[in-house]
Protein backbone atom coordinates (compact mmCIF):
# COMPACT_ATOMS: atom_id res chain seq x y z
CA UNK A 1 0.00 0.00 0.00
CA UNK A 2 1.21 3.51 -0.80
CA UNK A 3 0.79 5.80 2.16
CA UNK A 4 1.00 9.60 2.39
CA UNK A 5 4.32 10.85 3.69
CA UNK A 6 4.92 12.68 6.92
CA UNK A 7 7.67 15.35 7.09
CA UNK A 8 11.05 14.51 8.69
CA UNK A 9 14.84 14.74 7.93
CA UNK A 10 17.42 16.01 5.21
CA UNK A 11 19.45 14.41 2.17
CA UNK A 12 21.73 14.64 -1.14
CA UNK A 13 22.12 14.10 -5.06
CA UNK A 14 23.71 13.51 -8.52
CA UNK A 15 22.52 13.22 -12.08
CA UNK A 16 21.90 10.63 -14.74
CA UNK A 17 19.50 10.17 -17.59
CA UNK A 18 18.54 6.72 -18.76
CA UNK A 19 16.06 5.92 -21.46
CA UNK A 20 15.44 3.88 -24.56
CA UNK A 21 17.55 6.22 -26.65
CA UNK A 22 20.22 7.56 -24.29
CA UNK A 23 22.05 7.08 -21.01
CA UNK A 24 23.74 9.71 -18.88
CA UNK A 25 25.05 9.03 -15.41
CA UNK A 26 26.80 11.15 -12.83
CA UNK A 27 27.46 11.64 -9.18
CA UNK A 28 27.09 14.74 -7.01
CA UNK A 29 28.52 14.00 -3.58
CA UNK A 30 27.11 15.71 -0.54
CA UNK A 31 29.45 17.98 1.38
CA UNK A 32 30.93 16.10 4.31
CA UNK A 33 31.49 17.83 7.62
CA UNK A 34 34.76 18.43 9.52
CA UNK A 35 37.00 15.43 9.98
CA UNK A 36 35.94 13.79 6.72
CA UNK A 37 39.38 13.82 5.11
CA UNK A 38 41.24 10.50 4.76
CA UNK A 39 43.29 9.72 7.84
CA UNK A 40 41.47 12.14 10.16
CA UNK A 41 40.45 10.84 13.54
CA UNK A 42 36.73 10.44 13.99
CA UNK A 43 36.11 10.15 10.26
CA UNK A 44 32.47 9.59 9.34
CA UNK A 45 32.23 7.36 6.28
CA UNK A 46 30.07 8.60 3.43
CA UNK A 47 27.11 6.44 2.50
CA UNK A 48 26.72 5.98 -1.25
CA UNK A 49 23.10 5.77 -2.39
CA UNK A 50 21.84 5.23 -5.94
CA UNK A 51 18.52 6.94 -6.68
CA UNK A 52 16.40 5.78 -9.60
CA UNK A 53 14.36 8.92 -10.23
CA UNK A 54 11.53 9.66 -12.64
CA UNK A 55 12.65 11.99 -15.43
CA UNK A 56 10.61 14.85 -14.00
CA UNK A 57 12.59 14.74 -10.75
CA UNK A 58 15.96 15.50 -12.33
CA UNK A 59 15.43 19.19 -11.49
CA UNK A 60 15.77 18.51 -7.75
CA UNK A 61 18.98 16.47 -7.95
CA UNK A 62 21.54 19.10 -6.96
CA UNK A 63 19.57 20.48 -4.04
CA UNK A 64 18.72 17.01 -2.80
CA UNK A 65 22.42 16.15 -2.94
CA UNK A 66 23.30 19.20 -0.88
CA UNK A 67 20.81 18.20 1.79
CA UNK A 68 22.02 14.61 1.76
CA UNK A 69 25.52 15.79 2.48
CA UNK A 70 24.28 17.16 5.80
CA UNK A 71 22.97 13.81 6.99
CA UNK A 72 24.82 11.75 9.57
CA UNK A 73 26.57 9.91 8.08
CA UNK A 74 26.70 12.13 4.99
CA UNK A 75 25.41 10.65 1.75
CA UNK A 76 26.77 10.77 -1.79
CA UNK A 77 23.99 10.19 -4.30
CA UNK A 78 24.18 8.81 -7.79
CA UNK A 79 21.06 9.45 -9.88
CA UNK A 80 19.61 7.54 -12.78
CA UNK A 81 16.81 9.67 -14.26
CA UNK A 82 14.48 8.08 -16.82
CA UNK A 83 10.86 7.27 -17.50
CA UNK A 84 9.27 5.61 -14.47
CA UNK A 85 8.31 2.45 -16.36
CA UNK A 86 11.86 2.09 -17.65
CA UNK A 87 13.24 2.39 -14.12
CA UNK A 88 10.83 -0.19 -12.73
CA UNK A 89 11.75 -2.63 -15.49
CA UNK A 90 15.47 -2.00 -14.99
CA UNK A 91 15.08 -2.66 -11.28
CA UNK A 92 13.12 -5.86 -11.92
CA UNK A 93 15.87 -6.98 -14.31
CA UNK A 94 18.46 -6.64 -11.57
CA UNK A 95 19.92 -3.18 -12.14
CA UNK A 96 21.36 -1.68 -8.94
CA UNK A 97 19.46 0.98 -7.05
CA UNK A 98 18.67 1.92 -3.46
CA UNK A 99 15.74 4.35 -3.72
CA UNK A 100 13.09 4.45 -6.45
CA UNK A 101 11.04 7.57 -7.23
CA UNK A 102 8.20 7.16 -9.73
CA UNK A 103 5.99 9.81 -11.28
CA UNK A 104 2.77 8.07 -10.30
CA UNK A 105 1.31 5.54 -7.89
CA UNK A 106 0.33 2.99 -10.53
CA UNK A 107 3.91 2.54 -11.73
CA UNK A 108 5.18 2.26 -8.16
CA UNK A 109 2.43 -0.30 -7.61
CA UNK A 110 4.02 -2.52 -10.25
CA UNK A 111 7.33 -2.33 -8.41
CA UNK A 112 5.56 -3.30 -5.18
CA UNK A 113 3.81 -6.20 -6.90
CA UNK A 114 7.05 -7.64 -8.29
CA UNK A 115 8.78 -7.32 -4.93
CA UNK A 116 11.30 -4.67 -6.01
CA UNK A 117 10.46 -2.08 -3.34
CA UNK A 118 9.05 -1.75 0.14
CA UNK A 119 6.83 0.78 1.96
CA UNK A 120 6.25 3.48 -0.73
CA UNK A 121 5.47 7.04 0.34
CA UNK A 122 3.91 9.89 -1.61
CA UNK A 123 6.41 12.76 -1.59
CA UNK A 124 4.93 15.37 -3.98
CA UNK A 125 2.45 15.93 -6.81
CA UNK A 126 2.74 17.35 -10.33
CA UNK A 127 0.33 18.38 -13.10
CA UNK A 128 0.31 18.57 -16.90
CA UNK A 129 0.55 21.57 -19.25
CA UNK A 130 1.00 22.00 -22.98
CA UNK A 131 4.21 23.60 -24.21
CA UNK A 132 5.07 25.13 -27.57
CA UNK A 133 8.43 26.39 -28.85
CA UNK A 134 9.33 29.98 -28.01
CA UNK A 135 7.41 32.29 -30.30
CA UNK A 136 4.67 29.69 -30.84
CA UNK A 137 5.35 29.37 -34.60
CA UNK A 138 2.30 27.13 -35.16
CA UNK A 139 0.07 29.74 -33.47
CA UNK A 140 -1.53 27.23 -31.14
CA UNK A 141 -4.14 28.83 -28.90
CA UNK A 142 -5.15 25.94 -26.66
CA UNK A 143 -6.59 22.45 -26.64
CA UNK A 144 -8.82 23.33 -29.58
CA UNK A 145 -8.95 23.21 -33.38
CA UNK A 146 -5.61 25.05 -33.56
CA UNK A 147 -4.10 21.60 -32.94
CA UNK A 148 -5.74 20.08 -36.03
CA UNK A 149 -2.78 20.63 -38.36
CA UNK A 150 -0.12 20.79 -35.65
CA UNK A 151 2.51 18.17 -34.90
CA UNK A 152 1.84 17.17 -31.30
CA UNK A 153 4.07 14.90 -29.21
CA UNK A 154 2.75 13.03 -26.19
CA UNK A 155 4.09 10.50 -23.73
CA UNK A 156 3.34 6.84 -24.35
CA UNK A 157 0.27 5.74 -22.34
CA UNK A 158 2.46 3.10 -20.67
CA UNK A 159 4.35 5.80 -18.74
CA UNK A 160 2.81 8.14 -16.12
CA UNK A 161 2.81 11.31 -18.22
CA UNK A 162 1.07 9.40 -21.00
CA UNK A 163 -1.53 7.95 -18.66
CA UNK A 164 -2.51 11.43 -17.51
CA UNK A 165 -2.47 12.81 -21.06
CA UNK A 166 -4.82 10.07 -22.24
CA UNK A 167 -7.19 10.65 -19.31
CA UNK A 168 -7.32 14.38 -20.05
CA UNK A 169 -7.91 13.84 -23.77
CA UNK A 170 -10.78 11.47 -23.02
CA UNK A 171 -12.27 13.85 -20.46
CA UNK A 172 -12.02 16.83 -22.81
CA UNK A 173 -13.47 14.85 -25.71
CA UNK A 174 -10.82 16.03 -28.15
CA UNK A 175 -9.16 14.11 -30.97
CA UNK A 176 -5.37 14.42 -30.94
CA UNK A 177 -3.27 12.31 -33.29
CA UNK A 178 0.30 12.56 -31.96
CA UNK A 179 3.20 12.36 -34.38
CA UNK A 180 5.11 10.34 -31.79
CA UNK A 181 4.70 8.77 -28.36
CA UNK A 182 7.75 9.17 -26.14
CA UNK A 183 9.01 7.09 -23.23
CA UNK A 184 9.61 10.05 -20.93
CA UNK A 185 8.46 13.61 -20.43
CA UNK A 186 12.04 14.75 -21.07
CA UNK A 187 11.87 13.32 -24.60
CA UNK A 188 8.60 15.16 -25.27
CA UNK A 189 10.09 18.42 -24.03
CA UNK A 190 13.23 17.90 -26.09
CA UNK A 191 11.25 17.56 -29.32
CA UNK A 192 9.35 20.76 -28.62
CA UNK A 193 12.46 22.75 -27.73
CA UNK A 194 14.28 21.50 -30.85
CA UNK A 195 11.35 22.48 -33.07
CA UNK A 196 10.63 18.89 -34.12
CA UNK A 197 7.13 19.30 -32.69
CA UNK A 198 4.69 22.20 -32.60
CA UNK A 199 3.42 21.23 -29.16
CA UNK A 200 3.84 18.66 -26.42
CA UNK A 201 2.20 17.76 -23.14
CA UNK A 202 4.61 17.75 -20.22
CA UNK A 203 4.64 18.27 -16.48
CA UNK A 204 4.41 21.85 -15.26
CA UNK A 205 7.77 21.40 -13.53
CA UNK A 206 9.49 20.43 -16.78
CA UNK A 207 8.01 23.46 -18.51
CA UNK A 208 9.32 25.66 -15.71
CA UNK A 209 12.78 24.12 -15.99
CA UNK A 210 12.85 24.83 -19.74
CA UNK A 211 12.51 28.55 -19.07
CA UNK A 212 12.25 30.82 -22.10
CA UNK A 213 12.78 27.94 -24.53
CA UNK A 214 9.06 27.19 -24.39
CA UNK A 215 5.72 28.89 -23.86
CA UNK A 216 3.12 27.32 -21.59
CA UNK A 217 -0.55 26.80 -22.45
CA UNK A 218 -2.78 25.48 -19.68
CA UNK A 219 -4.75 22.29 -20.26
CA UNK A 220 -8.33 22.53 -18.96
CA UNK A 221 -8.93 20.18 -16.05
CA UNK A 222 -5.26 19.28 -15.61
CA UNK A 223 -5.39 20.30 -11.96
CA UNK A 224 -7.97 17.58 -11.38
CA UNK A 225 -5.53 14.92 -12.59
CA UNK A 226 -2.36 15.42 -10.55
CA UNK A 227 0.33 12.77 -10.58
CA UNK A 228 1.62 11.66 -7.20
CA UNK A 229 5.38 11.20 -7.02
CA UNK A 230 6.16 8.18 -4.88
CA UNK A 231 9.45 7.12 -3.25
CA UNK A 232 10.44 3.76 -1.82
CA UNK A 233 13.48 1.85 -0.62
CA UNK A 234 14.38 -1.00 -2.95
CA UNK A 235 14.26 -4.56 -1.65
CA UNK A 236 17.83 -5.23 -2.78
CA UNK A 237 19.53 -2.14 -1.35
CA UNK A 238 22.93 -2.56 0.30
CA UNK A 239 22.27 0.54 2.41
CA UNK A 240 18.81 0.05 3.94
CA UNK A 241 19.27 2.51 6.81
CA UNK A 242 20.67 5.27 4.60
CA UNK A 243 18.04 4.65 1.94
CA UNK A 244 15.23 4.92 4.47
CA UNK A 245 16.74 8.16 5.75
CA UNK A 246 16.83 9.52 2.21
CA UNK A 247 13.14 8.73 1.67
CA UNK A 248 12.41 10.52 4.94
CA UNK A 249 14.40 13.48 3.66
CA UNK A 250 12.22 13.62 0.55
CA UNK A 251 9.24 14.26 2.84
CA UNK A 252 10.96 16.78 5.10
CA UNK A 253 10.20 20.49 5.50
CA UNK A 254 13.54 21.36 3.90
CA UNK A 255 12.68 19.31 0.82
CA UNK A 256 9.18 20.79 0.75
CA UNK A 257 10.80 24.13 -0.09
CA UNK A 258 12.80 22.46 -2.87
CA UNK A 259 9.73 20.77 -4.32
CA UNK A 260 7.85 24.07 -4.30
CA UNK A 261 10.72 25.97 -5.90
CA UNK A 262 10.49 23.67 -8.92
CA UNK A 263 6.71 23.75 -9.28
CA UNK A 264 5.80 20.57 -7.42
CA UNK A 265 3.30 20.46 -4.59
CA UNK A 266 4.84 18.78 -1.51
CA UNK A 267 2.90 15.93 0.04
CA UNK A 268 0.88 17.01 3.10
Amino acid sequence: MIRPAHPTGAAGTALATLGAAALLTGCIPGTAGPGSADGDAGVTATTEVTVLGAASTRVINEQLADLAGDLTPPQSLEFVNAGSSTLVQQLADGSPGDVLITADEATMGRAVDNGSVEDPQVVATNSMVMVVPAGNPAEITGVDDSLDDASVVLCDPQVPCGTVSRALIEELGVDIDPVSLEHSVSDVLGKVISGEADAGWVYRTDAAAAGEAVEVIDIPGAGDHPNSLVAAVTAGTDTPAGSRELVELLTSEKMARVWQAHGFTPAP
